[in-house]
């Protein structure tokens, strides 16, 4: 695939050419991890984030059959009012472009494409990774592979809680993908800061991140990169707490057989119920910190 055959908006181009910062956003988080219209005013919220941080952001789905890179205010409002637009990973996001539909890009889908359009930063709310009763289910998000392959720093909140998230870190080690804790020590689990589990790697600093990177880049090491930034504290739900929401919504997504990727979305939802609304004001504030920071990280990459 080549920038032929994929859409990147003007402003990315011109972002691009002219060596300022871009940060890649996805966009399941806009059909399938919020309700309309709080979904388009989190993805605007986070686009913003991005530019007060001097950099463009660029969103990406697929539209009509096109990969795009970079969606308008009409295109994010299509995108965030439709109900039927495909769930893309790697495995089918050729399949929407050859079917023409719309589809909305996971964290391995929005890897690729911004790999294609040369965007090196990426912010989310959380990756995907080992689903609970994955020794059973064999259920294993795409992410994980994805962050061993793609040469893209991802800025995410840890994994989200609902997984199994030591094996999920065990199967980042075993694909030799760095986890990176910012300004801790401990891995973050999503809506709280503290997993309870140490991060394979911390860094303190934006310009510890882009040396890191840098020496990745001169000893050709493939892949990218995964740095947990945990939610701001006011924001937080604690991991005490949360766990409780969680259980409750795997034990009824079990009871009702719930699987593949309809997991996520369905427990998302049903934790902001369990939760009275508390987890997706958690959700909306952590994936702007993550936009705050991969503004940052994506000028100083932009400056070298």
């Amino acid at each position: 695939m080549t920038h032929s055959t994929i859409s990147i908006s003007a402003e990315v181009q011109t972002a691009l050419a002219s060596g300022q910062g871009v940060v890649a956003l996805e966009s399941t988080i806009i059909t399938h991890g919020m309700p309309y219209p709080t979904n388009r005013d989190t993805a605007m919220a986070v686009e913003q984030a991005v530019r007060e941080a001097g950099c463009v952001p660029a969103t990406i789905a697929v539209l009509n059959g096109i990969p795009t890179i970079g969606l308008d205010d009409e295109k994010l409002e299509q995108l965030a009012r439709s109900d039927n637009a495909m769930k893309l990973s790697r495995a089918d996001l050729a399949m929407a472009v050859s079917k023409g539909v719309n589809g909305s890009t996971t964290v391995a889908a929005t890897m690729i494409l911004a790999h294609l359009a040369g965007i090196k930063v990426f912010a989310t709310g959380g990756i995907g990774g080992v689903h609970q009763g994955a020794a059973e289910s064999f259920d294993i998000s795409a992410d994980l592979h994805e962050l061993a392959k793609t040469p893209v720093c991802v800025v995410s909140a840890g994994a989200k809680a609902i997984l199994d998230i030591p094996k999920t870190l065990e199967v980042l080690e075993t694909l030799g993908v760095p986890v990176l804790a910012f300004g801790q020590v401990n891995f973050p689990a999503f809506w709280s800061r503290d997993s309870g589990l140490a991060a394979p790697l911390n860094i303190n600093s934006v310009d510890e991140v882009v040396s890191f990177m840098q020496a990745r880049q001169t000893m050709n090491i493939e892949g990218g990169i995964l740095i947990g930034n945990p939610v701001p504290e006011a924001d937080e739900i604690p991991s005490s707490k949360m766990n409780g929401f969680i259980e409750q919504a795997v034990t009824e997504a079990q009871e009702q057989g719930i699987s593949g990727k309809a997991v996520t979305p369905w427990l998302l939802g049903r934790i902001v119920d369990i939760s009275d609304g508390a987890s997706l004001v958690t959700n909306q504030a952590l994936i702007i910190n993550n936009a705050k920071l991969a503004g940052q990280l994506a000028s100083a990459v932009a400056s070298l």
